[in-house]
């Protein structure tokens, strides 16, 4: 059964006085014609409304179609002793057309029209005394009618249906779309968290470390080296403080502040060769350009995690890092002569963070779509170049830090 919205309960209702009009109609023109069955149309009027009357105030009529079968037989029962009483009868089965198609099922409700439609024919004919086309045409062509509008609103009703159905499934999808870019976005925050962690903090931590490490060593015999390790671990702490700081603000890192990239990579391997014991030096190919600063944190984010794992992990004595500016790319290459290492062994984060600093720079690199590639064996040294393509350069680009 349809659900009643409020269009289709003034339909309802329209319905309703209709029939209780045309009922009140046939009993009026039988007592003011002054016909003999007078009274007896009145009554039977009078019992049609009342059965017809029945139906809406019952919920199975609406909620099962056997239950309306048996109500609108009841119904066309009293409507035809009315129909063999007055030939007004025949005016109730155009709304009685509406509410068998609207009751029953499709096939149903177009076989009892039909039956409603030979009926008031039949009837019609003997109340005249004559069969003519105009005692069909009546009756038949209100049962078109009827069929076609009820057939077309169940149509637009199933239709409305459908897009209202398919609404709901697009706020639903609106709605678990929103939630998976929520869940993305929380994702990829942790992600940009980890690596901002492990290429600051935790470096800087693990510098500390090894700097005190040093110190330790060298007390009591040499309070002077150990001095010099303290003071190293020292400045480390204050420099991954700014760090932490500019972190929390989300600003690009201080070692970027009034500086180039080229600058700041030089200062870094420098305070990495004095701080560790090793050689590092930086070499600058090509002429310099204007880089945007997501290009900048990233090279200078890998180069501090590069040269992390070599102080870290390869045990070696010279290191290098190589800036190169091409015509639509920056290349960032770092290389040393340590232990090297087998990158299959480290290619996913382990415990404890071991094998995240590549999988970090991988991250960054392909965020801004390019690529990164690390030769290395181990006791051969490693080599590792990171690409960057640019834009074509552009004098009112904001994002170009001079």
């Amino acid at each position: 059964m349809n659900v009643l919205t409020p269009t289709t309960r003034a339909l309802t209702w329209s319905l309703h006085l209709l029939v209780a009009g045309l009922l009140a109609l046939a009993a009026v023109r039988a007592v003011t014609d002054g016909r003999p069955h007078a009274p007896a149309v009145s009554a039977v009027a009078a019992a049609v409304g009342v059965v017809y009357a029945v139906g809406p105030a019952l919920p199975a009529v609406r909620a099962s179609r056997r239950a309306a079968a048996l109500w609108l037989g009841a119904v066309g029962a009293v409507w035809l002793v009315l129909l063999a009483l007055s030939a007004e009868g025949v005016w109730l089965a155009f709304p009685l057309y509406f509410v068998q198609l609207h009751l029953l099922s499709r096939r149903a409700g177009l076989i009892a029209v039909i039956g409603t439609t030979v009926a008031a024919v039949a009837a019609f004919s003997a109340h005249q005394g004559t069969f003519t086309a105009a005692t069909v045409i009546g009756p038949t062509l209100g049962a078109a009618v009827a069929v076609a509008v009820v057939w077309g609103y169940q149509a637009l009703y199933r239709e409305s249906e459908q897009r209202r159905r398919l609404i709901e499934e697009l706020t639903v999808t609106r709605a678990d779309l929103a939630d998976a870019q929520r869940t993305a976005g929380v994702l990829e925050e942790r992600q940009r968290l980890a690596r901002e962690i492990h290429d600051t903090l935790a470096q800087g931590l693990s510098s500390i470390q090894l700097l005190l490490r040093a110190a330790e060593r060298a007390l009591p015999e040499r309070p002077g080296p150990a001095t010099t390790y303290v003071g190293q671990a020292r400045q480390t702490a204050m420099d991954n403080l700014a760090e932490a700081r500019r972190f929390v603000a989300a600003l690009s890192p201080p070692a970027l502040d009034d500086t180039t990239l080229a600058d700041a990579l030089d200062r870094l391997c420098a305070t990495t060769g004095d701080r560790h014991g090793i050689d590092v030096r930086f070499r600058l190919a090509g002429l310099p350009r204007p880089l945007p600063t997501a290009h900048e944190v990233a090279l200078l984010r890998v180069a501090q995690s590069a040269l992390a794992n070599t102080v870290g992990h390869a045990h070696a004595d010279h290191a290098e890092v190589a800036l190169s500016y091409e015509d639509d790319a920056v290349v960032l290459g770092v290389t040393d002569d340590g232990a090297g290492f087998d990158p299959g062994a480290v290619s996913s984060p382990g415990p404890e963070g071991a094998g995240f600093g590549l999988a970090a720079m991988r991250a960054r690199v392909h965020a801004l779509d390019g690529t990164l590639a690390v030769e290395t064996a181990p006791g051969h040294g490693t080599a590792l170049a990171a690409r960057l393509p640019l834009p074509p350069a552009t004098d009112d680009d904001p994002e170009a830090k001079p």
